[in-house]
């Protein structure tokens, strides 16, 4: 776990989120349309027979009860305990930072907080990405480590113009935090003038304005 300092839920979806969303694209473009089948006694997630990744399990969330169990809660599934790493660890982070989302076996959640738990996980341990496996009644969270997938990365910074938007669409969190930690783990230079956020790295250069409530305003780069 990469992270040193007690984090609350909100600060590490700031921190890991738009990485995670960076991940997530590379991801789709690697299994493209490939239904996915998880072999847990392999500890496996295949799309096709070709794609074949080593897997974490986080848990599973029922689209039945709306609730979401922690894999090392989950002792019907007999779950093996080295896919569990993961997970026990941020359970561990959860019981030494009273963080009730990764100390809680089973909670009441919504599928957003599933891709929070995804995004948290993926940024802590250096994922390659996360991937919810939906059967219909529930899904199947877990994280994914592949070579394949981190090849595939695009860091172009013509990405950070499209996928921080989306990010911000999508998930909830503090806007000016999330942007921020997104362009320094894209080794930008950071410089802030009151609402105003600017960013180089190379010949490029980002410029962001925010609200009063940490919302993004505008956003807008030169990029080479």
């Amino acid at each position: 776990m990469s992270t040193s300092a007690a984090l609350t839920v909100p600060d590490l979806i700031a921190q890991y989120g738009g990485i995670a969303l960076d991940k997530q694209n590379d991801l789709a473009a690697v299994i493209g349309n490939n239904d996915w089948n998880a072999d847990l006694s392999e500890g496996t997630l295949s799309f096709g027979d070709e794609l074949v990744f080593p897997i974490q399990v986080l848990g599973t969330f029922s689209h039945v009860s709306n609730t979401f169990l922690w894999g090392w809660a989950n002792v019907q599934s007999d779950i093996p305990e080295n896919l569990l790493q993961q997970a026990l660890q941020l359970k561990q982070y959860g019981e030494q930072h009273q963080v009730a989302l990764f100390a809680n076996g089973q909670f009441e959640a919504s599928l957003n907080d599933v891709h929070y738990i995804g995004m948290i996980a993926s940024g802590m341990f250096g994922s390659s990405a996360y991937y919810v496996a939906d059967y219909g009644q529930g899904a199947l969270l877990v994280t994914i480590k592949s070579d394949i997938i981190d090849a595939a990365r695009t860091d172009t910074p013509q990405r950070i113009l499209t996928v921080f938007p989306q990010l911000v669409s999508l998930f909830e969190m503090n806007h000016r935090e999330a942007f921020t930690s997104y362009l320094k783990a894209r080794d930008f230079a950071i410089t802030v003038s009151g609402n105003e956020l600017s960013a180089t790295h190379n010949n490029n250069s980002i410029v962001a304005t925010f609200d009063e409530l940490n919302r993004l305003a505008s956003l807008n780069g030169k990029l080479s």
